[in-house]
């Protein structure tokens, strides 16, 4: 089976080996049928720290790397 991927920004690369990755998605109201904006941020590992803040970059799921780890940032989109 394929793993994940989503498409993000990087809103932060303050720590090291990772970044945090902003993911905006479009989801609609049941009843009322208006879209919106939803926003999740996912740790992502990274492990030469080329990735800085504002990069589009695409994350795949992998195993669990820490606490908080479970993508690893695979390259720019």
């Amino acid at each position: 089976m394929p793993k994940k991927q989503l498409k993000g920004v990087v809103v932060s690369d303050k720590m090291t080996k990772t970044v945090v990755v902003a993911i905006t998605r479009l989801k609609e109201h049941p009843k009322y049928k208006k879209r919106f904006k939803v926003t999740t941020c996912y740790q992502a590992h990274d492990e030469k720290g080329e990735y800085k803040v504002g990069d589009k970059v695409i994350l795949q799921e992998c195993r669990p790397l820490s606490r908080h780890k479970r993508w690893r940032v695979i390259r720019k989109s």
